[in-house]
């Protein structure tokens, strides 16, 4: 029972970390995005 328990806790952890990656790299493309953006209307 105790090692499904750990199982069971491992997976969500890693589907956490999995899902907060994936939301850091969107926020880091929408900073670049945004950069680009203010590059082009500076030239």
């Amino acid at each position: 029972m105790t090692k499904k328990i750990t199982v069971l806790l491992s997976v969500l952890t890693m589907s956490v970390v999995v899902a907060g990656c994936n939301t850091v790299k969107g926020f880091g493309e929408d900073v670049q995005s945004v950069g680009r953006a203010g590059e082009e209307a500076i030239d």
